[in-house]
């Protein structure tokens, strides 16, 4: 990979792989000179942003932005801000070596790895919140969570700057909050919604899967289930509050302890859908809930697309 030699890169560490390097930037001072670098060489940009313990939906994003743009840089960052006290923020998965390995062998060019104090610097007041659609659904049950991820989203935007940044639809409210976010405050980035990568027994590849016993793990697909059921019995025109109770029984029957929400919304806004009212030509099913101590969130598209 071509490195202007105008810019001093004294933290970044190459690790060798097949393909390509992957450099690994530590500073966000190395990452603007690499990133400028690449932008003179006349490079499109594309971003996933991490928090780690990656999987096959994390590397979905890397290949779907190697689609769309020359150069793609991952960050692994996991975020405080987000997490609210009593929650895992402590004993969330990390497994640097491995998260790096993974991300060399799908063809990441770069993977940034910042300080918090790059992040939050010392001081720092300025947040970032996107009303009304943060406080809805997640934002019920985790009224800080959707603070903290825009908060850092925002300034990795700043820090990267890329031109294309990849999200997976497994969350999709997060998804639909970043995509109003960069219309709001005029980033000139392109957001991409990548389709949810799924195990064999449906359910939605996450992090925090791992935290699930062997039984809790033949239980959990019953969230995708309930959602699908919905689906097919409102498109077959059921009842909207039926079907929606019908798949909170199915999910509860299942073993789950606790159900946040089974919801119907609207894709742009994320209302719930009318049930006196035609099903909207872009809506979505939506659903969180609790098996032991782990929290599992899944949806599917009940028309149109993402």
């Amino acid at each position: 990979m071509p490195v202007n030699n105008s810019f001093t890169l004294p933290d970044a560490t190459e690790i060798p792989m097949k393909k390509n390097p992957l450099m690994v930037v530590r500073s966000k001072a190395e990452l603007s000179a690499l990133i400028s670098n690449e932008r003179c060489s006349g490079h499109r940009v594309g971003f996933v942003p991490t928090m780690g313990a990656l999987h096959n939906g994390h590397l979905s994003l890397v290949a779907l932005s190697r689609e769309y743009c020359s150069r793609t840089v991952a960050s692994i960052f996991v975020n405080p801000t987000q997490f609210a006290p009593g929650e895992d923020f402590d004993s969330y998965p990390r497994r640097e070596d491995e998260d790096l390995e993974k991300l060399r062998e799908a063809g990441c060019d770069f993977v940034y790895l910042p300080s918090p104090e790059d992040i939050y610097p010392t001081g720092h007041v300025t947040n970032v919140r996107v009303d009304a659609l943060s406080d809805r659904l997640d934002g019920q049950f985790r009224p800080h969570f959707f603070y903290g991820v825009t908060t850092v989203v925002a300034r990795l935007f700043i820090h990267v700057a890329p031109d294309l940044a990849v999200f997976g639809q497994k969350d999709f409210q997060q998804l639909q909050i970043i995509r109003k976010m960069v219309r709001d405050l005029g980033f000139p980035i392109e957001i991409i919604g990548a389709p949810t990568v799924r195990d064999q027994d449906g359910l939605a590849q996450s992090s925090r899967n791992e935290y699930l016993s062997q039984d809790e793990r033949r239980r959990a697909s019953a969230i995708q289930t309930g959602l699908y059921r919905a689906k097919k019995r409102l498109l077959m025109g059921a009842d909207l509050n039926t079907c929606i109770q019908e798949a909170r029984t199915l999910i509860a029957s299942a073993g789950f302890d606790r159900i946040d929400y089974v919801s119907a919304v609207r894709n742009d806004d994320l209302v719930d859908l009318d049930p006196s009212e035609p099903i909207p030509e872009h809506s979505r099913l939506l659903a969180a809930a609790w098996l032991g101590k782990t929290r599992l969130i899944d949806n599917i598209a009940l028309t149109g697309a993402a």
